[in-house]
C-alpha cells in the first residue's frame, strides 16, 4: 500500500484536529465537512480498501464502528441520529486509499445520499 495522507496523520507528520485515539483507531475532523459534525475514523493499520479487509481484521472493523458510536454519544447527537459511511474504490467515492468511516451528524440527512 502506498503512503497516504492518513498514514502521515497517524505518524503525526502532518497536523489534524484529532478528536479520538486508542491503540488501534484514530479519529479527526474532516477538512471539508459535509455536515456540522464530520469526523473520519481510521485504523492505525493501513488497509487500502474495504475489499482488502480479511477475516482476521474483523475485530478492527468493529472497533471503528464502536469508536464512531461512542463519539456520537459523547458529543450528544447520538439520540438525534447520525450517518456512518465507508466508500470503497473509485465508483464508491473513495479518494484516500486507507479505509475510513465518515461520521456525519448535527443535521437531518437526506436519502438517497447521491
Amino acid at each position: 500500500m502506498s503512503d497516504t495522507i492518513f498514514s502521515k496523520i497517524v505518524r503525526r507528520e502532518i497536523p489534524a484536529d484529532i478528536v479520538f485515539e486508542n491503540d488501534t483507531v484514530l479519529a479527526f475532523r474532516d477538512l471539508n465537512p459535509q455536515a456540522p459534525v464530520h469526523v473520519l475514523f481510521i485504523p492505525k493499520e493501513p488497509i487500502a480498501t474495504l475489499n482488502d479487509v480479511v477475516p482476521e481484521q474483523a475485530e478492527l472493523a468493529g472497533q471503528l464502528m464502536i469508536a464512531a458510536a461512542d463519539y456520537a454519544k459523547q458529543e450528544g447527537f447520538a439520540e438525534d441520529g447520525y450517518r456512518v459511511v465507508m466508500n470503497c474504490n473509485q465508483h464508491g467515492g473513495q479518494s484516500v486509499y486507507h479505509i475510513h468511516l465518515h461520521l456525519l451528524g448535527g443535521r437531518q440527512m437526506a436519502w438517497p445520499p447521491g
